[in-house]
């Protein structure tokens, strides 16, 4: 009797095994996007202030790298670092925002398999390259201040090269094995359908018919590796920047040095805050509707683009003096 109840037991598994099997599609040539879950009927309206807001992104960006580009006295390394993040700010807004606007305005769901890999891995490895831009200006701040006398010396033209490829590569020798990973190990996928309005690397992973855990831990590494990394030592440099400011004798060289951080510690937080926020509720806040984490993660990405040269324009007076210089000449005969 219990040989005919396992036997019957097992053929009820193969069966399920069988049907998930049918359910499944082997190695998907296209995906679709669906933007954001829930918001459909509205997502056309939503897509108007993303628009706006790329908009400015690109070209407030633009307007900081040629300003900083054809005046001189902005060739040091604050200002590289800052056209180095407006450069990224624009690449990034660019790599999600014509998709998203495609999928909200003209129902354009369809990207094919490589494409949304190629769109997760600029988008996280874009992310990645911005926050090491902010710990290289974190790091510029802190010898400004707390050594100023070394600073000319130890931002060499050769150090500034080195950061420069380091950013760029960290991120991309990082994200590399993310996208191999997905693209060797996984081959059945539950479903073709991404509930998101951008290729996302969990998005992507939760469609997959098999275990995932190799996939899940190598994700959780690599956040924490890049902006674990970055964030405790940010952290860290401004703690002993507002120690060594609160200790300079008089109050107007305590404000001085402490304006020249306020652009930097707005960007940092609005920055780091919705990164946080965006990652650990898309791993751990289940009970969160979906709509509230995709329009949360589509606004991570578009609103450091558009809020860093707001920023920065207003909090920064060399910017503001030369934006304002450009204006005037161009109203002059």
């Amino acid at each position: 009797m219990e040989d005919k109840t396992t036997i019957k037991l097992l053929d009820t598994t193969h069966e399920i095994s069988v049907l998930t099997l049918n359910a499944s599609t082997f190695m998907p040539s296209v995906f679709t996007l669906i933007g954001i879950p829930g918001l459909e009927s509205v997502q056309c309206w939503i897509g108007f202030p993303f628009c706006v807001m790329y908009i400015i992104a690109v070209f407030g960006n633009s307007l900081i790298i040629v300003i900083i580009k054809i005046e001189n006295s902005l060739h040091l390394p604050m200002y590289i670092f800052l056209a180095m993040l407006a450069a990224t700010d624009i690449a990034l807004s660019t790599c999600i925002l014509p998709k998203m606007l495609g999928i909200f305005w003209f129902n354009l769901t369809e990207i094919y398999f490589d494409a949304c890999l190629l769109q997760m891995g600029l988008i996280h490895s874009l992310q990645a390259i911005e926050s090491g831009v902010l710990l290289a200006m974190a790091l510029d701040r802190y010898v400004a201040i707390c050594n100023p006398l070394r600073h000319a010396t130890f931002f060499s033209q050769q150090l500034l090269i080195s950061i420069g490829v380091g950013v760029t590569l960290r991120p991309i020798i990082l994200t590399i094995p993310s996208l191999l990973l997905i693209k060797c190990r996984l081959r059945l996928y539950k479903t073709t359908i991404i509930a998101h309005s951008y290729c996302e690397h969990m998005a992507i992973v939760k469609l997959a018919a098999e275990d995932v855990r190799v996939n899940k831990t190598y994700g959780l590494f690599v956040a924490f590796t890049i902006l674990g990394f970055d964030i405790i030592f940010i952290t860290l440099s401004y703690i002993q920047i507002f120690i060594t400011v609160f200790q300079l004798p008089q109050k107007e060289a305590r404000l001085k040095a402490f304006n020249t951080c306020i652009a930097h510690i707005c960007v940092f937080l609005q920055f780091y805050l919705l990164a946080f926020f965006s990652f650990f509720t898309h791993r751990f806040g289940s009970h969160i509707p979906p709509y509230v984490h995709i329009l949360l993660s589509s606004l991570y990405l578009l609103v450091p683009p558009f809020l860093n040269p707001i920023v920065y324009g207003v909090k920064t007076k060399q910017i503001r003096d030369h934006v304002f210089k450009m204006l005037c000449s161009e109203k002059s005969p």
